[in-house]
């Protein structure tokens, strides 16, 4: 690719200067972009032909480990050696699981206030509004602090922390890592010379882990109002559809049984003594 360069002279009239001959080769140029995204991989900017701190700081790898087990995978930075690679196979099989039994017991946790706060709702306002629309309420008070507390003041602090990102930007990276979509074209604390880089990103690790249980609780909420629940919808027609003899026969109504299975009840409702079974001990039974 060549740019002419059309300088002047004293008299103002343009002087054309001839192009370099050699141009740039297709294979010339595939090297040096690999070389660029290899340099890159090791911590090296090459919009600023600097070094900036190794990929694999503290921090950083404790980054890296929390976008592994939440299974966001933001994909920016990765073992690069076959033992690396193995490693994180075997941390992420272990680890998932018991992020998620973490989270689990987390929402658990955070379910008692949120049950008395419904509690107290339902003793405000339960003569006044069914009940449909009392936990429609409590919902939209759950979402509202999922949105405040995780989406929009987080937004604010990441864009006034990253030279680069304006608000929207960092209102998108927030929604993208808290639903583990995970895209990693925003990742912060990686602009080059950034200060308490470790710290920012142990900070971030602790963002993301709380508003991804927050983000659970939120769904527990919505998926304990059976009107909202959709899925409720697909049991029950699969229920009422369903061709198992075994489920038909517990779907259908309570039948009589045979003819002398009720003369046999009937009589024992007569009677006012026990069955023998039931005078019979428990060591002398068959």
């Amino acid at each position: 690719m060549i740019i002419p360069v059309t300088p002047t002279n004293s008299r103002s009239r343009p002087v054309r200067i001839a192009p370099y001959s050699r141009e740039i080769q297709d294979s010339d140029l595939e090297l040096l972009l690999k070389e660029v995204v290899w340099a890159a991989d090791r911590g090296v900017s090459a919009v600023n032909n600097v070094t900036g701190q190794p990929n694999w700081s503290f921090g950083q790898s404790i980054f890296f480990s929390s976008t592994v087990v939440t299974t966001i995978g933001y994909g920016h930075v990765t073992p690069l050696s076959k033992v690396g690679k193995l490693f994180c196979i075997v941390y992420a099989i272990f680890g998932i699981p018991l992020t998620l039994v973490l989270c689990t017991a987390l929402v658990e946790r955070l379910l008692v206030p949120t049950t008395l706060l419904l509690q107290w709702l339902n003793a405000r306002l339960g003569h006044l509004y069914q009940p449909f629309y009392i936990r429609l309420l409590h919902l939209a008070f759950i979402v509202i602090l999922l949105v405040s507390l995780f989406l929009l003041i987080p937004a604010a602090v990441y864009a006034s922390l990253e030279p680069e990102w304006d608000y929207m930007d960092a209102l998108y990276y927030c929604f993208i890592s808290l639903t583990t979509i995970g895209l990693g074209d925003y990742i912060p604390g990686d602009y080059p010379g950034q200060a308490y880089r470790p710290l920012y990103k142990v900070l971030t690790t602790v963002y993301l882990l709380v508003g991804l249980t927050f983000t659970m609780l939120t769904l527990a909420v919505f998926c304990d109002i059976p009107q909202l629940n959709v899925g409720l919808l697909f049991m029950a027609r699969s229920d009422e559809t369903t061709t198992d003899p075994e489920k038909v026969r517990l779907n259908q109504p309570a039948v009589h049984g045979p003819g002398y299975t009720q003369q046999r009840v009937h009589v024992r409702a007569r009677l006012d003594s026990p069955s023998p079974e039931e005078v019979t001990p428990v060591h002398a039974r068959p």
